[in-house]
């Protein structure tokens, strides 16, 4: 017995289905010609793999270009988060000393550099390995 979402879905696709009619000049419905009828998607309302959706495969957008990891764009990115860092220890340790907010977000942006530096790299490999290309050789 289908849950009452399937129901519910099935209910939906009913209601905003619509067909094509062909009137002759006489006013009288006739078949449409084989090659202009429309097709039903058909996977709609089916829980398939990806929530329902009907995707037209890995070729429906094309990739986003990564660029290659840098260090130097993870010390600039870390240089943009210290004063962010500085406001929110600003704001959570209102009674603590400014030297010491100022150590802890440089500690914090410290940390930020090879946190962003890895998630670079692993988004870079996986935009090697989805474009089908080879990883430049370590020198």
């Amino acid at each position: 017995m289908p849950s009452r979402k399937q129901r519910r879905r099935r209910a939906k696709e009913r209601r905003h289905e619509y067909e094509y009619v062909y009137v002759d000049d006489t006013g009288q419905e006739i078949e449409p010609p084989p090659e202009d009828k429309p097709e039903r998607d058909r996977s709609r309302g089916r829980g398939n793999a990806n929530g329902g959706k009907v995707t037209k495969g890995k070729a429906a957008r094309p990739l986003r270009q990564a660029k290659p990891p840098s260090w130097k764009r993870s010390i600039r990115r870390a240089l943009l988060f210290l004063p962010l860092f500085f406001i929110v220890f600003s704001l959570v340790n209102k009674n603590s000393a400014i030297e010491v907010r100022f150590l802890s977000s440089l500690a914090y942006s410290a940390l930020f550099v090879p946190l962003t530096y890895i998630m670079d790299r692993t988004a870079y490999r996986t935009y090697l390995r989805r474009s089908g290309q080879q990883p430049a050789s370590k020198p």
